[in-house]
């Protein structure tokens, strides 16, 4: 990209923001359809069915429809804030996707260019800024709706995205430390070609707990305690309706597709798959090492809705117990252990066994000790009636 002339780097850089931001818009309405139609297979129904050829239109539908709705601002709101929002909840899922590469290159007039719209040598430090900054729309939408629910919506969300924060960032710095660069592209191509030499089997704890902690990162089940309809009405999102309702999901599905990118990238060897993004020449090479991440990344994306409509919504309780006494541990773990046998054995082999052997050494003491932390069953006295002590011990 350094070697590339003025004109055709800022030809090629205008290209593929359009064509990488066209994507993630027809990825919403695809993710949408895909939401709807796979929740109908897994429940024994169909799903929408209307709309075009098995649906295919309903997301054009839906998108029409909140286009028409009536755009409500309630009278008690703190309207600079309310309208301001949603955005800076889609910006920042915009932005993201700038230094994930999502191919390797393709050669056109002879010029090398890169599938990638920036790849900045700190290019994940960006990524965990830049999606840190989401919770800001969150907060402030929940706040500036003056609304009971949405304010119990937003702290939750903050508190969430907080906890598990720490969990995604350390979780890839036995990746990093293996690697030697905080670059995407160096990471992937780390990996080469073959599924036995991605960072998914080497850090495969710190591969769950990355993963775990972005499905809380982007409020989805069993993680949308911010959104509990059966407690809180919407959440955050309570007064919001037409485009600004809208914006909010938007922001949902374009923080999935970038997510699942990312861990594409970071774990499962990004573009790479058995030398197939080799063949071809330098057009076709490039196009196919684009298809080899888009599928890496769809199925990652089924993933999401399959774990939706799989596990139920956790408690708040066991949502802090999850990210703070397993996932950060394990996390923490991983980075000792890589760092140890990396240092005094070189091994890739040893360091993957070692992280799992940790890892299931960490999450059974804590295990433990949490079970031993549970109170004692309600005492009863002669006439069969809890006493005061024991009613406590059951609330």
């Amino acid at each position: 990209m350094e070697n590339l002339p003025l004109s055709v780097f800022i030809l090629s850089s205008i290209g593929k923001i359009l064509i990488i931001v066209h994507l993630l818009l027809i990825g919403v309405m695809a993710m949408i359809w895909s939401e709807r139609r796979v929740s109908g297979w897994m429940q024994d129904r169909l799903g929408p069915n209307r709309v075009g050829f098995q649906g295919i239109l309903q997301p054009v539908a839906d998108g029409l429809k909140f286009l028409f709705k009536e755009d409500l601002i309630p009278n008690h709101v703190d309207k600079p804030l309310y309208v301001l929002a949603p955005a800076m909840l889609l910006v920042p899922a915009l932005v993201t996707v700038a230094v994930v590469p999502f191919g390797s290159s393709i050669t056109i007039l002879g010029h090398e260019i890169p599938l990638q719209i920036a790849d900045i040598n700190i290019g994940i430090l960006y990524i965990l800024a830049i999606t840190s900054l989401g919770v800001y729309g969150v907060v402030l939408g929940a706040w500036a709706s003056n609304n009971k629910y949405s304010l119990l919506g937003g702290l939750r969300s903050s508190a969430q995205m907080i906890s598990y924060e720490l969990t995604l960032g350390l979780a890839i710095i036995g990746l990093l430390m293996l690697t030697s660069s905080l670059s995407l592209r160096e990471i992937a191509k780390a990996q080469g070609a073959y599924p036995w030499h991605w960072n998914f089997l080497i850090h495969f704890p710190a591969f769950l707990a990355f993963t775990t902690a972005m499905f809380a990162e982007t409020n989805r089940l069993p993680f949308d305690l911010a959104e509990a309809e059966q407690e809180l009405v919407a959440g955050y999102h309570t007064e919001y309706s037409s485009m600004k309702f809208a914006m909010f999901f938007m922001a949902e599905y374009m923080n999935m597709i970038v997510g699942s990118a990312v861990v594409v990238t970071l774990f499962l060897g990004g573009w790479h798959f058995f030398g197939l993004e080799t063949m071809g020449g330098p057009v076709w090479s490039g196009i196919i090492s684009f298809g080899i991440f888009f599928v890496k990344t769809a199925i990652f994306l089924f993933v999401f809705i399959w774990v939706r409509w799989t596990l139920p919504r956790f408690r708040y309780d066991q949502l802090m117990n999850l990210g703070w006494k397993f996932l950060l541990p394990v996390a923490l773990s991983s980075i000792v252990v890589t760092g140890a046998l990396w240092i005094s054995t070189g091994s890739r082999l040893v360091v993957g066994i070692g992280n799992v052997v940790a890892a299931l050494i960490v999450v059974s003491i804590v295990a433990r000790m949490l079970v031993m932390e549970t109170p004692e069953p309600a005492i009863q006295d002669n006439d069969s009636r809890l006493t005061p002590t024991a009613l406590d011990a059951t609330e």
